[in-house]
């Protein structure tokens, strides 16, 4: 089973096509910066896509 499940992430979203500008946006900025919001340990993903799909699972990301 894929982590975090898509119907959570729509949920808190509204759409996949902004789901997907925010990820590859938040993913970008991990790299680039190192920048996490919580401790690498507490991830389930390793990657920084994972990563930044868990922080909108978490509610770590906020919409405007």
């Amino acid at each position: 089973m894929i982590y975090p499940s898509i119907d959570i992430l729509l949920n808190q979203v509204g759409s996949k096509y902004l789901l997907v500008n925010i990820v590859a946006k938040r993913s970008k900025e991990m790299h680039e910066k190192g920048n996490y919001q919580e401790k690498e340990s507490e991830y389930v993903s390793k990657k920084n896509i994972g990563r930044a799909l868990e922080e909108v699972t978490n509610h770590l990301i906020h919409l405007k």
